[in-house]
């Protein structure tokens, strides 16, 4: 089994969603929080999180990465903890062609199909985000991928338009060579295990095309296939009541 040392860091790719226009005004500040790994933050980066407001962590990842670095220095402070995975693991979201044949529109095929599959756990992410009484903040490895379709869940529940949607997803590309040093250390090793190198992965370029590619690929293929992008979610439970106090607790003063 490899092992690794826990390098504690700054989180290189957080930023609270409020300020979106959403249903009826702008989402407002201190509702929800979307981050890069904050397993690994250090102490000081988790009491400004706890001063700041926070009181749940959604951890999008899987079990496989949470064994590598646990719950962090979050773990010491009164912050709730939901483990709520999107993926059975990391392998799941390799193409099955190898990882050279990612581009940007498989990867919001990707999304899509994560949408579908994991929406028992996304109505439970929306469910803790309504009744939570200060900030939660949702995290993954990156904050792109699983971190990206949790916030566009919540929006298009919220009412936000798909550009306003695609601008905050958008956000994380020029964060990217930022977040492959963050996540070298952790994620590197689990890659290995799956035969993969992270440096060469890391190197390359999906597309030429912008990175908002994936979010209109992931809302449009929802849509050819379900009508509603939220209609895997509705099935299982997203309902009025949850929508309207989400946008009750959403909409600033």
């Amino acid at each position: 089994m490899t092992t690794i040392d826990i390098e504690l860091s700054a989180p290189v790719n957080l930023r609270d969603l409020g300020g979106i226009p959403i249903a009826g005004g702008v989402l407002r500040d201190g509702l929800a929080v979307r981050a890069d790994d904050l397993s690994v933050v250090t102490e000081a980066d988790a009491d400004d999180l706890v001063q700041g407001g926070l009181t749940a962590v959604i951890d999008l990842r899987t079990a496989d990465e949470v064994a590598l670095t646990g719950r962090g220095p979050l773990a010491r402070r009164p912050v709730a903890y939901h483990h709520l995975p999107l993926m059975a693991s990391i392998g799941q979201g390799m193409p099955q062609d190898g990882p050279f044949a990612f581009d940007h529109v498989r990867m919001g095929e990707m999304y899509a199909r994560m949408v579908e599959g994991a929406a028992p756990q996304l109505v439970s992410a929306l469910s803790i985000i309504a009744v939570e009484p200060g900030t939660t903040a949702f995290h993954c490895a990156a904050g792109r991928d699983r971190t990206g379709v949790l916030a566009a869940v919540l929006l298009l529940a919220l009412g936000a338009d798909d550009d306003d949607i695609v601008a905050d997803y958008a956000r994380t590309d020029s964060n990217m060579a930022a977040i492959h040093a963050r996540l070298k250390p952790v994620v590197g090793v689990l890659m290995a295990r799956l035969g993969f190198d992270l440096d060469e992965m890391s190197s390359m370029t999906l597309s030429e095309e912008p990175m908002d590619v994936s979010m209109r690929t992931m809302l449009a293929r929802l849509r050819e296939r379900h009508g509603d992008a939220l209609a895997p979610l509705h099935a299982v439970g997203l309902g009025d009541d949850l929508i309207a106090r989400l946008r009750a607790r959403a909409l600033a003063a």
